[in-house]
């Protein structure tokens, strides 16, 4: 059965509500000694403002709750999960999102959600240990308030099929719903996101299996959210980005078609999925959808094209140079690359005559386009961010010339007077920035 979604309420010092019609949920992973090599070695040296700096841009970067991890045997989890909360909550950028607790060991996650100053997410809890455990981990995180994500872990171990994912989850459901009367709203299950493309034949369906099996959770298990760990889809392709960066806008497509809610990402790390190479993308889809059996081979083939391209990357880009300046406006707004918006700008600004033509023209067609591409599920709020920046920093070169026509035409008379809000840090906060530009 499918019904209305009651709203997913969570705070840190401002509120986060996730309801129907929502976008996706980006869980900013690079706060996580696991997800973080570079992380993890600040809390080494004992560089906890750089730490802090980490957390600061995943929050700049588009990121709507930030995880958390200390999961590593050389640092003291308890000790470090309750030193970086107090600084980060005294950081008010960051404290304004919700944090996500994330630990494999409970005694870090009730540390962590007693430092909590608003709604969070407890990461995560499972039935390994089995129903007395679930059931008695379960209550504590309910009277602290906080949202809790459930892994599809049993006394048997993890759920790598369909048919164990969906068992397992609705079994901790109907627990967690009717035995702890935890409310179904603040239920996100992890039905494990697996490595695909190892070359083992049973692993060539795990991308398949979880994006069916959250289309189950989402028809079946009411009010329900679905996350999960989306790198670890492509973890048969480290140490080449450009794979990665493509199979993780791919999967993201597919999943949030069948109703992912959110997902730990590196917020900086996701290719535009429209951009992405056509050879590759066919080849990621071939994977990802187990779509023909020699498809591991054929992606192994064609990521040898783009092994060892990430440093020349800027260089085969720059052919985008070549095209014309609406088209590199376009494709300005689409990378969020502001390298040579000024110069764009002002040859547009020369090209159209006056600057307001310039955004009502150029601009807002390349804005349109991320728009589009956003209300499809190709692109994501991270992408869009970048896009808004740069469309910012276009506008900020034209502003002073728009100012000499308002000076040379003391005359004009204002057309009236148009009053504009959006709910504090929502995103439609960056289209209403948009038509303020307009009208100014």
């Amino acid at each position: 059965m499918t019904t209305e979604s009651l709203p997913l309420c969570l705070s840190g010092t401002d509120a986060y509500v996730h309801g129907p019609g929502s976008n996706f949920l980006i869980i900013g992973e690079r706060t996580n000694v696991a997800g973080s090599p570079r992380f993890r070695k600040l809390f080494k040296d004992d560089r906890l403002e750089e730490a802090v700096e980490v957390a600061r841009q995943q929050v700049s970067n588009g990121a709507n709750v930030i995880d958390i991890c200390f999961d590593e045997g050389l640092i003291d989890g308890v000790a470090m999960m309750t030193r970086f909360l107090h600084l980060l909550q005294g950081e008010p950028e960051v404290a304004r999102v919700p944090f996500m607790i994330d630990s494999s060991k409970w005694e870090i996650l009730e540390a962590g959600l007693k430092c909590l100053q608003g709604k969070g997410i407890l990461n995560s809890i499972s039935l390994k240990e089995g129903e007395d455990r679930f059931i008695e981990q379960a209550r504590v995180i309910r009277l602290f308030g906080a949202a809790v994500v459930v892994m599809a872990f049993d006394e048997n171990g993890q759920a790598a099929t369909y048919t164990d994912k969906t068992r397992i989850c609705e079994r901790a459901y109907r627990i967690l719903v009717d035995r702890v009367n935890f409310p179904p709203e603040d239920i996100i299950f992890d039905p494990n996101i697996l490595t695909v493309a190892t070359g083992i034949e049973e692993h060539n369906n795990y991308a398949v299996d979880f994006i069916e099996a959250t289309r189950w959770i989402k028809s079946n298990l009411p009010h329900a959210r679905v996350s999960g760990g989306v790198s670890n889809i492509s973890f048969s392709f480290r140490g080449n980005n450009i794979v990665r960066e493509a199979m993780h806008s791919a999967f993201l497509f597919h999943a949030t078609q069948a109703g992912m809610d959110m997902g730990i990402v590196n917020a900086g790390m996701l290719e535009v999925y429209d951009e992405i190479p056509a050879n590759l993308l066919e080849g990621v889809e071939d994977v990802i959808l187990n779509r023909r059996p020699d498809a591991t081979d054929r992606l192994l083939s064609i990521a040898e094209e783009f092994r060892g391209k990430e440093g020349k990357k800027q260089e085969a880009d720059l052919r985008w140079r070549e095209a014309s300046v609406e088209k590199r406006l376009e494709h300005a707004l689409l990378k969020g690359i502001t390298e040579f918006i000024d110069s764009d700008t002002e040859e547009a600004r020369l090209k159209y005559g006056r600057p307001l033509k310039v955004i009502e023209g150029p601009l807002m067609d390349g804005m349109s386009i991320v728009g589009d591409l956003f209300g499809e599920g190709k692109m994501f709020l991270p992408q869009v961010v970048k896009s808004a920046r740069v469309m910012k920093k276009s506008v900020a070169w034209l502003t002073p010339f728009m100012e000499e026509e308002k000076a040379a035409n003391p005359g004009q008379r204002s057309a009236g007077r148009v009053v504009m809000a959006t709910v504090k840090g929502d995103v439609h906060d960056i289209g209403k920035n948009l038509v303020d530009i307009i009208l100014s």
